[in-house]
C-alpha cells in the first residue's frame, strides 16, 4: 500500500495546490511512483498539470460515487512515474450526495485502497474548507501536510483545523499523523515573515519542515503553462524549494521504515 498524504488547511490561498502539484512532481523526479488526487472542485491541481476535463469525461466525482471505476479516471502526467486523478466543478455535488450514503466518511479511503498499492505515495489536494470532502481526505490519509503562509492571520483558524484532526483521530482514523507543517510564501525581506515563522515553530516545534517555500515568480507563473515548476524553470528558487521538500519527505519516511524494521 502506498502512503496516503492529504494536504489540508481550510484557509484558501495558503499554497495547498501549489504544494500538491510541485511536491508530487518533485517526488516523481526522484523516481518515486506518485499519484496525485485532485479532491477540490476548483480543479486547480488538474489545470496546473494541463488537464482540463469536459463535462462528459470521468473524474474523481464519478469514481467517488461508484459511477465509474477509479482506474478509468487516472491520467498520466509528463513524468512516467507521476499520475493524476483529475477533478471537475461537478465534484461540488458530492458534498450533498455523499452524506446520503452509508459510511460516507470512508468513501475516499475505500476508493484509494483499490489502487494505492500501485504507488509509493498518494497525495490528496483538498478544498479550502472542513466539509465532507476534506473529512473524507482525513479519514483516508496516513498523514497530513499543513501549509501555512508566512503572512498576517497565518495562525487564524488553525485551532479549528487541529480540533477536527483530533476528532478524526479519536473516532475515525486513530493512525492519522501530521507529516509536517510547511511554511509557504516566505519573503526574507519582510520582518513579518520571520516573525510568523518563529510563531509557527514555537507552536508546532519539530513538526515544522526544515524546507521553506519562498515567494517566487516562476512558481506563480508555472500553472498558467500547465506545468509543475520543475518543468517550467528547474533553476528557479521555487523549483529548488520543492525538490528540497521532496528529499526531506523521502529521507524522513525511509528513516521511519528503518526504525520499524
Amino acid at each position: 500500500m502506498g502512503k496516503i498524504i492529504s494536504i489540508v488547511n481550510q484557509k484558501g490561498g495558503v499554497g495547498k495546490t501549489t504544494t500538491a502539484v510541485n511536491l508530487s512532481a518533485s517526488l516523481a523526479a526522484a523516481e518515486r511512483r506518485v499519484l496525485l488526487v485532485d479532491f477540490d472542485p476548483q480543479a486547480n491541481s488538474s489545470s496546473g498539470l494541463g488537464v482540463r476535463l469536459t463535462s462528459d469525461e470521468p473524474c474523481i466525482y464519478e469514481a467517488l460515487l461508484g459511477l465509474e471505476p477509479v482506474e478509468k479516471t487516472i491520467r498520466k502526467s509528463l513524468f512516467e512515474t507521476f499520475s493524476l486523478v483529475p477533478s471537475h466543478i461537478r465534484l461540488v455535488g458530492a458534498e450533498q450526495e455523499l452524506t446520503s450514503l452509508p459510511n460516507w466518511e470512508h468513501r475516499l479511503k475505500e476508493l484509494l485502497a483499490s489502487i494505492s498499492g500501485n504507488y509509493e505515495l498518494v497525495l490528496v489536494d483538498t478544498p479550502p474548507s472542513l466539509g465532507v470532502l476534506t473529512l473524507n481526505s482525513l479519514v483516508a490519509a496516513e498523514s497530513i501536510i499543513i501549509p501555512i503562509q508566512c503572512e498576517y492571520y497565518a495562525l487564524e483558524g488553525l485551532g479549528q483545523l487541529l480540533g477536527t484532526i483530533r476528532r478524526i483521530q479519536k473516532k475515525l482514523n486513530p493512525e492519522l499523523k501530521i507529516e509536517g507543517v510547511l511554511l509557504t510564501m516566505f519573503d526574507r525581506r519582510l520582518n513579518l515573515s520571520w516573525q510568523v515563522a518563529e510563531e509557527i515553530r514555537d507552536y508546532f516545534r519539530d513538526a515544522v519542515f526544515e524546507t521553506i517555500i519562498y515567494r517566487n515568480v516562476r512558481l506563480s507563473e508555472a500553472p498558467s503553462f500547465g506545468k509543475p515548476v520543475i518543468l517550467y524553470d528547474i533553476h528557479s528558487r521555487g523549483a529548488q524549494n520543492y525538490i528540497a521538500l521532496a528529499e526531506e519527505i523521502i529521507e524522513k519516511n525511509e528513516k521511519s521504515i528503518r526504525q520499524r524494521a
